[in-house]
């Protein structure tokens, strides 16, 4: 059955107060799968990418405080965007693999406690509503309706009792979108320096042009945010935006303190 909602259109009705809108979104059909299946490696991509420009620029910063100059800021600079990279894709894919295999070893268990317990089952889901709020009558006429299909008696288990829902999340495909995130908003911080480097006749503060570049990147980073989280653009970016901030002061202050050391 195709689905009879909107559900980007019904979370921008909510956000709104938009009563109309979210009829209209609940009212017309939508291709919700498409947009699930674009929409779920969104988070990967954002986190990927915000760590990738964070983590570079520190580096950037880092090095700028120690006056190093800008050969050891290319040097660190795209040895940090394989390395943290190549451990953030790891990460990501090892994490992503490991939810869903255990997502899958509670399903078998609740599976086999369908067909060899059913009686059981059912009183947990009856207790599960009760605990709720749902009369105890109500509860057990749901539970019974819901036991006759078995498919749908262990999604609800899996939801109401563990608080698992199926992700259908790729592994490989978080541990890409991960990885090359991280490498196209990393290299912002070293942009204006690789544009020095190849172009000797530009003639502009690299450290300078690297920190608006990235300050840039970090807000709208931020504002894409939203996608995941809710919240207001605006806010969203200038609350990423200042976290970045903060650690690439911190990592400079530390170059500056240290510097004497090279």
């Amino acid at each position: 059955m195709a689905p009879s909602r909107d559900l980007h259109r019904a979370r921008q009705a909510y956000q709104q107060g938009d009563v109309s809108a979210t009829v209209a979104a609940h009212s017309a059909a939508a291709e919700e799968q498409h947009r699930h299946e674009h929409g779920q490696y969104l988070k990967s991509a954002v986190y990927g990418g915000l760590d990738g420009i964070v983590t570079t620029f520190a580096v950037v910063a880092g090095v700028g405080g120690a006056q190093l100059g800008a050969a050891v800021v290319l040097i660190l600079g795209f040895a940090n965007l394989v390395a943290d990279g190549l451990s953030m894709a790891v990460g990501d894919y090892l994490s992503t693999k490991a939810e869903l295999e255990y997502q899958k070893a509670e399903r078998q268990r609740e599976q086999w406690e369908v067909e060899n317990y059913p009686e059981g089952e059912k009183r947990e889901l009856v207790e599960l509503y009760v605990e709720k709020g749902m009369p105890e009558d109500d509860a057990k006429t749901i539970a019974e309706i819901i036991s006759r299909h078995k498919e749908t008696w262990i999604d609800v288990m899996m939801v109401e009792e563990l608080g698992i829902v199926a992700s259908g999340e790729s592994p490989v495909k978080n541990a890409v979108v991960t990885f090359f995130a991280f490498a196209i908003f990393g290299f912002v911080p070293l942009a204006a320096f690789v544009a020095v480097r190849l172009v000797p006749l530009l003639e502009f503060d690299a450290f300078t042009a690297a920190s608006l570049l990235t300050a840039i990147t970090l807000f709208a980073l931020g504002a894409i945010k939203v996608r995941i989280t809710g919240k207001n653009w605006f806010k969203s970016g200038l609350e990423t935006l200042l976290v970045g901030g903060l650690a690439a002061a911190a990592a400079y202050a530390v170059g500056r303190l240290l510097g004497g050391l090279a």
